[in-house]
């Protein structure tokens, strides 16, 4: 008898991921507030972009993606050789741990931390840690006492998912100055927009040879389903990466949506002034009707009930009122909701329907 074929250490350790819930059974068009889309849609620049491309779809796309990495440049101030981009920015993650840990290394992430640092760490053979946050805040004195010789990656998201919390720029240049030499800190800005006057750590990127940006189109420019994410790195980083990066990862519908999306410039910030208005609004309605919400520097908030009974309870209320939601159980928050920020008429719906859910309760 041969013996059984078994895949490498780590991979039967992964869980599933679980994305946010899209259909109601008998709702025919529920308002999906699960998964943090820009309820705008994308820029009409970019879907006339997409139609063209189309056309072209015979050809293979360009394995250096230099139009694109062109447009991120020009638009954010950064030097094109140190882009490299990647199926969302999940690829970018994963990249990472392909690149640098292996087995008896450490992948490092806080305890509320996004689900595929871990995923992407046990696929690599490495060993996950997580590390304490404090009242959902990235707690940088708990993560340098833990961090130790074997850590080689430290992932932060910043604003963070799904605490919608954020860190300041002095507390993760504390990180980063006091890691171990030969980690990389890698700063996740799937959020990053959404914070007025934070450069996604652009700053301290260029600054050193250890920190790592990665960015998505997914949030802000509303192309989740095109799946484009790109890391900003010291040039040593990115050139490893393109080693071990598909030569033709991004199609070449998704290469003109996304660089068409990064240059229409209105389009996302009127998409991120209405998300601030409507953001303070839903945080204040929240407050209001006795439900615990933090500040919120992302395009989501985290509502906190008294536990998970009554976050239960809420979630089925919004259900029937045709509302999804995030009940993120998964990432340590039981008793709390994530809800995305819609347009106005969408929050008002939220509001209106908690507010009846608390009157009853």
């Amino acid at each position: 008898m041969s013996a059984p074929i078994r895949p490498q250490p780590g991979i039967l350790d992964i869980a599933l991921y679980q994305g946010g819930q899209s259909a109601l059974e008998g709702v025919a068009e529920p308002l999906k507030l699960s998964s943090n889309e820009n309820p705008f849609g994308p820029s009409p620049a970019a879907v006339a972009a997409m139609g063209r491309a189309l056309g072209e779809s015979h050809r293979y796309p360009s394995t250096d993606h230099a139009g694109l990495r062109a447009a991120i440049a020009e638009v954010h101030g950064l030097d094109p050789d140190r882009i490299v981009c990647g199926v969302g920015s999940d690829e970018i993650i994963h990249f990472l741990c392909q690149a640098y840990v292996g087995p008896g290394l450490e992948v490092m992430h806080t305890e509320h931390g996004f689900a595929m640092y871990r995923i992407s760490a046990l696929a690599a053979g490495a060993v996950p840690v997580e590390v304490p946050e404090r009242d959902r805040l990235v707690d940088v004195d708990a993560i340098l006492e833990r961090a130790g010789p074997q850590t080689r990656l430290v992932f932060i998201a910043n604003p963070a998912n799904p605490t919608a919390t954020f860190l300041p720029m002095e507390e993760l240049t504390r990180l980063a100055e006091g890691l171990p030499e030969e980690c990389l800190l890698v700063l996740d800005g799937a959020y990053a927009e959404f914070v007025e006057g934070y450069d996604g750590g652009r700053a301290l990127v260029e600054a050193r040879e250890d920190v790592v940006m990665t960015r998505t189109f997914s949030k802000a420019y509303g192309l989740g389903g095109l799946r484009v994410g790109y890391g900003y790195a010291p040039r040593h980083v990115v050139d490893t990466l393109n080693r071990i990066r598909g030569p033709f990862n991004l199609s070449g519908v998704a290469l003109a949506g996304a660089e068409a999306a990064m240059r229409d410039l209105d389009w996302v910030a009127e998409c991120l002034r209405v998300n601030a208005e409507e953001r303070a609004r839903l945080v204040g309605g929240l407050r209001q009707l006795g439900i615990a919400c933090d500040e919120s520097f992302a395009n989501f908030v985290l509502a906190r009930f008294a536990d998970e009974g009554e976050a239960t309870a809420a979630d089925a209320h919004l259900k029937a009122a045709g509302i999804i939601v995030r009940h993120p159980k998964g990432y340590g928050f039981p008793q709390a909701l994530r809800i995305t920020v819609g347009r106005p008429e969408d929050n008002s719906r939220v509001l209106d329907a908690l507010a009846t859910f608390k009157g009853a309760a």
